[in-house]
């Protein structure tokens, strides 16, 4: 019996050992079951998604219809793949790879119209294509200003587009100083550039004036409008703006006509700016008190030299034209056919008044047949 116990019984350095072993085996699994680990946790943090996906255990793309409203804006020169993570990112679909893989599949290859569009949350890869397809779903966040227009009324069709109040539009351009223009300018007119702008549903009026001086600013800068000579370029440009018909080559004999009549010391006697001064930036049409008033410092009839500031907002064709007026001795102008806007230039009063008595002619007889153009 004593030999069994000796040989069952360990002494005390033995068990140490033993023990010893033990937990530096037990240690080295762990370590190695640790490695196994982390060294997995890494693999799938880099690849886990993809290998889920190609395992088929995960789904890639939502289904149906999606809920809620979303707006995705699609700008010039995406492609197929900017668009698929444009949805991605807003959750519309739920990966940008099974959209744009749908997008490979389509024959012949979608076209996307530049334009924001009514979207909802967490459609399927399908019913986004169809959505993004439907013009239905597209908002006209697109803004026309016509040569010509007065900052009121551009700002004022911009708002109703829009969707911006238009006192948010009153208050942008309170201080038309914070977009750069000059001081000298009396207010915003003359520095929208008319043109065709589409506007992001994020916009605001702050933003929306900001593009379109920023758009007049090219304008000048490609024209060779000189710093400092702004305010003259725009003010002149805006009257012979407003002042010439449909016929682009009388705008630089126009824009001759006024110079001539500044170098000369005469006053513009410009109807458009009588018109402006009163608030009417519909018509060139005037009354005589109105021509009298010296009061109001848009008259060129009752004060000397250009107005105090612009009267519309004009394009290029007459910022043109102001900045390089047709060579002639003309003094006056008259359209004599305000339909096909015909327009007779005169070097002296005589001729002139022959060519108002056409205009009246012609007024007399467009009246009779019901027109409303001399009104």
């Amino acid at each position: 019996m004593n030999a069994r116990m000796n040989k069952a019984q360990k002494t005390p350095e033995l068990r140490s050992r033993t023990r010893k072993r033990v937990i530096i085996t037990l240690s080295v699994v762990v370590v190695l079951l640790g490695g196994l680990a982390a060294g997995g946790a890494y693999l799938w943090s880099q690849y886990g998604e993809g290998i889920a996906k190609a395992m088929g255990w995960v789904e890639d793309d939502y289904k149906g219809n999606g809920h809620g409203d979303v707006l995705i804006t699609i700008t010039s020169g995406q492609s197929g793949a900017d668009v698929a993570d444009t949805l991605a990112a807003a959750d519309v679909v739920k990966t940008a790879d099974a959209f744009y893989a749908l997008l490979l599949k389509q024959d012949p290859e979608p076209e996307f119209q530049v334009g924001t569009y009514q979207m909802k949350s967490q459609m399927s890869a399908k019913a986004a294509l169809k959505a993004l397809q439907d013009p239905a779903n597209r908002k006209e966040l697109t803004v026309t200003i016509p040569e010509g227009m007065s900052a009121a009324d551009a700002l004022g069709r911009a708002s109703e587009v829009l969707g911006i109040p238009k006192e948010d539009f009153d208050k942008a351009i309170a201080d038309p100083t914070v977009y750069g223009i000059p001081k000298e300018f009396p207010s915003i007119e003359g520095f929208l550039f008319p043109a065709t702008y589409t506007f992001k549903p994020e916009d605001t009026a702050r933003t929306v004036v900001q593009t379109m001086v920023d758009r007049m600013k090219e304008a000048l800068i490609e024209h060779g409008v000189a710093a400092g000579d702004e305010w003259r370029v725009l003010t002149l440009a805006s009257v012979v703006q407003r002042e010439a018909g449909s016929n682009l080559d009388d705008f630089p004999k126009i824009a001759r006509v006024f110079q001539n009549r500044l170098d000369q010391g005469m006053n513009l006697q410009s109807d458009a700016t009588v018109a402006y001064g009163t608030g009417n930036t519909h018509t060139v049409w005037t009354q005589e008190e109105e021509r009298e008033n010296a009061s109001d410092k848009y008259n060129t009839y009752a004060n000397p030299g250009l107005p105090i500031g612009p009267i519309s907002n004009p394009g290029d064709v007459a910022i043109e034209a102001a900045m390089h007026p047709a060579e002639g001795p003309w003094l006056y102008f008259v359209p004599i056919d305000l339909e096909t806007g015909e327009t007779v230039f005169s070097n002296t009063k005589e001729e002139h008044d022959a060519a108002v008595a056409k205009l009246g002619e012609w007024c007399t007889t467009h009246r009779d047949a019901g027109g409303t153009r001399c009104d």
